[in-house]
């Protein structure tokens, strides 16, 4: 019932080498291995593909054999969204819509054949992670790491002392 209201809606399968976020058509009947978000905003889809999420999960998460499993009690029930302005959350949804346009256009290139089609996959392509890909993701990295008033260039090892500082600060007593 909650995505009744959505066209489209979030989701990330449970257990992955890469945490990635897509979005899915109302109609699609996800398995239990898949988690969905009843969201169709642009800014938190995101916030959620970002690195500052990516840190959070993997360090939050667990994982099952040597892969990360995503587990919502801890990685998203937890995690500390910026308290960002309006522009700051522009921006943001402004580099999601480029990123899942880039992603969505080499998944399913004009004019391509079926087999071609077939055997691209987002684990395919983050794999390869191509520099027009990583380009999109530091773009995207960069107005997230804006919304929460830090750095484009935080380092990895400051981001998770701070997003765990957000979160003490916004857990009640």
């Amino acid at each position: 019932m909650a995505l009744a209201r959505y066209p489209r809606f979030l989701s990330t399968p449970r257990v992955a080498k890469h945490r990635i976020f897509m979005w899915l058509a109302l109609g699609i009947l996800p398995d239990s291995r898949v988690f969905v978000f009843a969201s169709d905003a642009d800014e938190f889809f995101g916030i959620l593909q970002s690195r500052f999420h990516e840190v959070w999960s993997l360090r939050l998460g667990s994982t099952l054999e040597d892969r990360p499993f995503y587990t919502p009690t801890t990685t998203f029930e937890t995690f500390p969204f910026p308290a960002a302005t309006a522009e700051q959350r522009k921006a943001v949804a402004r580099a999601a819509v480029e990123l899942d346009h880039l992603r969505t256009s080499w998944l399913n290139p004009v004019g391509s054949a079926a087999a071609e089609v077939k055997n691209r996959t987002l684990t395919h392509l983050y794999n390869e992670r191509p520099a027009w890909l990583a380009n999109a993701h530091t773009a995207l990295d960069a107005a997230v790491a804006g919304a929460y008033g830090w750095p484009a260039d935080i380092p990895e090892h400051e981001v998770l002392p701070r997003l765990l500082a957000l979160n003490g600060n916004r857990t009640p007593a």
